[in-house]
């Protein structure tokens, strides 16, 4: 067998630093798939992480970028810092401050104002974002002095809550300049919007100086790996030690193995009938290679996504 390298199929997660946008982000990988000598591969990115948000940003390459529109519609968990006092025009630290206020919450009020945006809230997202607007992106037109409407939008919080946790019988009508919570929220949930709305709970005005996504869909924090570690791959560094297997972004799908003829039929397209599984999406494979999502109803299997990988895992 030669020593030529094989395209590669599954993700890497990275930890984007601030100042990185998620679309150089892709084009990084790609110049160093390309600089270590792989193929050229399909690579794109599981959900946009502003410039200046840092944390988990995957990335699929080859195969798993068709899982890649699921990983959009995936929740997200995020650390944010709201500083009280000013509201500035885009939200966080970036933009001029449009309003200022004294009041500054207490613990305990902060701690009661989270339970207003649990559930399912509306939201006005930032004039700063990439929510197109008649075919612009918003944060263009804002940009351009224009002033802009912003549509309000029904998202979910799934839990919000005080980071670190609010020590036991301490002082709790202490004054705060600024607090840190944890998030796990529905995909097109704006953080910055939350942190705006929650300060004006309080009866005053923020913005977020802060931001990390610390999960996405399936993948944590501790799985992400830094931009230096990514660069080794340009050096020759191995890839096979860095980067998931595709599966890693379906953990919730249970799988559905195939024998060869089975599988065959899949990739052709073909519905398979008389399976004993339960209704819902399952993770084709053969060999514990996948071979397609594929959804169950009344024990027929409809290809929702085909997958051209290898037969024989490496």
């Amino acid at each position: 067998m030669s020593g030529a390298k094989r395209q590669p199929h599954g993700w890497l997660i990275l930890d984007k630093p601030r100042g990185l946008g998620s679309t150089q982000a892709v084009g990084m990988v790609k110049r160093v798939l390309r600089q270590g000598g792989y193929p050229k591969t399909k690579v794109g990115h599981g959900g946009t992480l502003d410039p200046l948000a840092q944390g988990v940003l995957p990335i699929a390459l080859g195969e798993a970028t068709k899982l890649a529109g699921r990983m959009l519609d995936a929740s997200k968990v995020y650390d944010f810092t709201v500083r009280f006092g000013e509201e500035t025009s885009t939200l966080d630290t970036e933009g001029e401050v449009i309003a200022t206020s004294d009041v500054r919450p207490g613990e305990m009020d902060v701690a009661r104002s989270l339970e207003l945006f649990m559930g399912p809230i509306e939201q006005i997202p930032p004039a700063y974002s990439a929510i197109k607007i008649d075919g612009k992106r918003a944060y263009d037109r804002a940009r351009a002095g224009e002033q802009v409407e912003m549509k309000t939008r029904a998202v979910e919080v799934f839990s919000l809550s005080v980071r670190p946790e609010p020590v036991e019988g301490a002082a709790q009508d202490q004054r705060l300049e600024s607090v840190t919570l944890r998030a796990h929220v529905s995909k097109g949930t704006y953080i910055r919007s939350l942190a705006r709305d929650i300060a004006h709970a309080l009866g005053t005005v923020g913005h977020a100086t802060y931001l990390e996504r610390v999960k996405a869909g399936p993948f944590r924090g501790e799985q992400a790996i830094s931009l230096d570690k990514l660069d080794e791959i340009a050096k020759g560094a191995p890839l096979e030690h860095l980067i998931l297997p595709l599966e890693a972004g379906l953990d919730d799908i249970p799988a559905l193995t195939l024998d060869p003829d089975s599988a065959q039929a899949v990739r052709q397209g073909r519905v398979l009938s008389d399976l004993p599984q339960a209704d819902g999406l399952h993770l084709a494979t053969l060999h514990d290679v996948p071979v397609a999502l594929v959804d169950l109803s009344d024990g027929t299997a409809t290809v929702v996504r085909g997958f051209n990988l290898p037969d024989v895992a490496e």
